[in-house]
This record gives C-alpha cells, structure tokens and sequence, in this order.
C-alpha cells in the first residue's frame, strides 16, 4: 500500500521557499514520518537516508563532530553518490537517538545551503532537552500527525466521496456515503499502520488488535525510558490504564482513583504530552483572539489517536454496532475526534484547540469546541440529534460582539437562525460532524452567507 500524505506538498513548499532551512519532522512514533520522507526522497535525483538507530550511521557524525562538509563527503563516497548537492536529499531519520546531530543541522544550513536536509524523530522533546544550544532560527519544523479523514478516503481508494467531501458545501446526496466512511474512520482511527493492516485485510477490523496493542506497548517502553524513578514509572503506567476510560475534565490529585499527588500526576502527564501520545487540553475564557488558555481550570485529555483511544478502552466491539457516535458517552467520541481532526489540519508544531468555560457560583457553561477565525472566536457545540440543547452557546453568543454558531452533529447540512435568551437574534450552521477537518473553509463560507 502506498498511500499519500497531504504534508509532501508542504516539504514540496519547503524546497521552494526562499528562506528554506533545514527541516525538522516532528511527532509520535508511527505516525508516518519516514514513509513520508522516502516518498518525498522520490522527488530528487539522489536520495540519502540515514538511521541513528545505526552504529554505521552514526559514525558519520561521532567521527567528524562539527565538520559538516566532512560528514557530508563521507556519506556520498559511501553511498557512491557524486557531489551534487543540488539535486541531493539527505534525510537524518531517528536523530533523537544522538542529539548532538540535531545542534549540527545549524551547520548544514550555514555551511552547505544548497544541500537539502530534513530529519525527523520521536521523543524529539527529550533529546532536545539534551542539547546547550538547540538551532532556533536556523531550522524549520513542522508536526505531523496521525491521518486525517482526507487522508483516510485516499488511502480507501474512495476518490469520487473524496471529491464531494472537498466541495463546500458537500452535497447533501453524499451525506450517507461519508458518514458511513467517517464512521470507520473513527473506529479504525489515522495510525497508518492500522489504516495498512485494514485495507490488506479487505477492510475488516479482524487483525487489528494485534497492531493496535503493539503501538500503544512501544508508546508505554518508550516514555518510560525517561522516566527518572520508578515512581515515575509507575505513574506513566497508571495513566496509560486508566485514562482511555476517562470522559470527563480530570484533576490531577488522585487520577485514576490512584493515591497519586496532583505533582506526581502532573509531571506524568507533562512526559505523555511530549511524547504526544496523550496531550492535556487546557480550556479558555477568552471571548475573542487571541486565545490564552486558563491554566487554573481542569483540563481534558487528547489522544494521539482515536482508534487507539477505543482499543484501550476496549469499547471497539461496542462501536461496531453504532450508528450515530454522537449517541455514546455524551458524544465524547466524536467530540475527541473532532479535536483530532483540528489538530491533524495543521502542521504547526504548537497549536492546541481550545474549548471555552465560564465558571461560577450560579452557573456553568461549557463550549466543546471555540474556533479562530479572524477577528471572531466560533463556538461549536458537538451535539447528539437534530435539536439538542444549546445553552452554553447561547451564553458565549451574548457575549460576543458577533452572531454566528456552528453545531456538529448526525445530520445533513442546514441553517438555523436562533434566539439567546437575551433575545439576541444569532445564525447557526448545523454541519455534519465529517467535516470538522473542514471547518476553517466552512467557516468562510459561512460567514460569507
């Protein structure tokens, strides 16, 4: 299987661009980072890949430390390549497991800048934590992520549902056909492995079980490797349990039912969000850009990958039979995958989605999910049914100086114009919940009506 990434135009953008740098690749592990680049590497006459998992590979850099041009003639007359830099990828792949490569891609780009590098690693934040001088402002970065439902209908081979899913609006006589595949999206999830496993197994979840357990086993070893302690340890393997079944905001002290200190806990949850396995959502009170989040409020917890989240949880079986997630735990499933898909639709390496609270002795309110868009912020409510309750939107429309809202949920795409109970006259866009990867285009769209 050979499926495509929608990043290779973004490193294709990246060799173009005037102010290339060399490049850093960040993510969890097998997320696809080093399938990406082999793909890319296809675009050059000369392709050089490097794995620091290699003693072999390694050598190149222990040998001539900070002499690049060394390092880089070294590489070529081992791999008989002429000196064609120009025309010459060369990709550092696992450059976390000797960190002192990382400090030399400032060289790279100071000393050979017509050479184009790209590296890439896990854990990447806890070698860089390792480093005196990390490059800033002489690399670029960029996340991926999991696959992203686009991705997942290019890797289906579903060409005709992918070509009606990127109009805007998406006709309603497609609605049935994406929402049955976004369905399986959000059971198989974007781990390409997994996506690999389904397809070669003519698109049954049997055989899944055995890839799934051995990511989420390696992501438990990997992040225990830095733990410091084993009460660290200990702590780590305590949250991996436990938190596929948490559907609520958490509070540090005590997670899990554990006896855990909420600094115990903190710190634990700090190392998972390096890794990227799972991230910690903190909420805003913010009403317009730019959004500041509130740290003193709870948070709510981000896996990397919802198909992961359901097999540790072990409810895969019980999603099978459902037809409207919006309809299980709240819509706590699709509401973390809308999450996923928002995350997915960027490559930045910090963006984190929001969602919005206001909390106080009268009353609580709570937004799913608060969108930038220009000068506004977009509240979306994940919603079960055609109707569902809205009165959390409702207060976050008083209070902001616009009038549109955004509601996710089961059913074809419709308008609604809508009354606050301040009698605030506001438009609402009922979107199927397939096209939260979508929203900044709908959004525009939206507005524009």
């Amino acid at each position: 299987m050979n499926y495509k990434r929608k990043a290779i135009q973004e490193l294709r953008a990246w060799r173009l661009s005037d102010s290339k740098k060399p490049l850093i690749i960040r993510g969890a592990r097998q997320v696809g980072k080093s399938t990406l680049v082999d793909d890319y590497g296809n675009d050059y006459k000369y392709y050089i890949r490097l794995n620091l998992e290699k003693s072999k590979d390694v050598a190149f850099f222990t040998e001539y430390r900070d002499d690049v041009s060394n390092i880089i003639e070294a590489i070529l007359l081992s791999k008989n390549l002429p000196k064609d830099l120009k025309n010459t990828l060369l990709f550092i792949d696992e450059i976390q497991e000797h960190p002192s490569a990382i400090k030399l891609l400032r060289y790279f780009y100071e000393e050979l800048p017509n050479l184009d590098v790209i590296s890439a690693g896990s854990l990447l934040e806890f070698s860089i934590s390792q480093i005196e001088s990390f490059p800033v402002g002489r690399v670029n970065q960029m996340a991926l992520h999991p696959m992203d439902f686009e991705e997942f209908l290019m890797a289906l081979g579903e060409d005709i549902a992918l070509d009606y899913y990127l109009k805007v609006p998406t006709p309603n006589l497609a609605f049935e056909k994406l929402l049955d595949l976004f369905n399986t999206y959000i059971l198989i999830g974007g781990m390409p492995e997994v996506v690999k496993t389904y397809i070669k197994n003519d698109k049954t979840v049997i055989g899944l079980k055995p890839v799934y357990s051995s990511i989420w086993d390696n992501y438990i070893d990997d992040v225990e490797k830095y733990a410091q302690n084993q009460t660290e340890r200990r702590v780590i393997r305590h949250i991996m349990n436990t938190a596929p079944t948490v559907r609520d905001r958490i509070t540090y002290a005590g997670f899990g039912n554990s006896n855990y200190k909420s600094r115990e806990v903190s710190e634990a949850f700090s190392m998972l969000d390096q890794a990227k396995i799972i991230r910690t959502i903190y909420p805003t009170t913010d009403l317009k850009p730019p959004v500041i989040a509130a740290l003193r409020r709870k948070p709510k917890i981000q896996f990397l990958d919802t198909g992961l989240l359901s097999f540790a949880a072990n409810i895969q079986s019980e999603l099978l039979s459902i037809k409207d997630f919006n309809s299980i735990y709240k819509g706590y499933i699709v509401n973390h995958m809308a999450m996923q898909e928002l995350i997915a639709s960027t490559s930045a390496i910090r963006y984190t989605p929001r969602f919005w609270v206001r909390e106080n002795a009268n009353a609580n309110a709570e937004v799913d999910i608060v969108y930038e868009y220009k000068s506004m912020l977009i509240p979306i409510e994940v919603k079960s049914g055609s109707k569902g309750r809205l009165r959390s939107l409702h207060e976050f429309i008083d209070k902001v100086d616009h009038n549109f809202g955004i509601r996710i949920l089961a059913n074809k795409l419709s308008f609604e114009e809508g009354v606050t109970r301040t009698g605030k006259v506001y438009k609402l866009l009922n979107l199927p919940y397939f096209c939260i990867g979508r929203i900044e285009y709908y959004i525009a769209w939206f507005v524009q009506q």
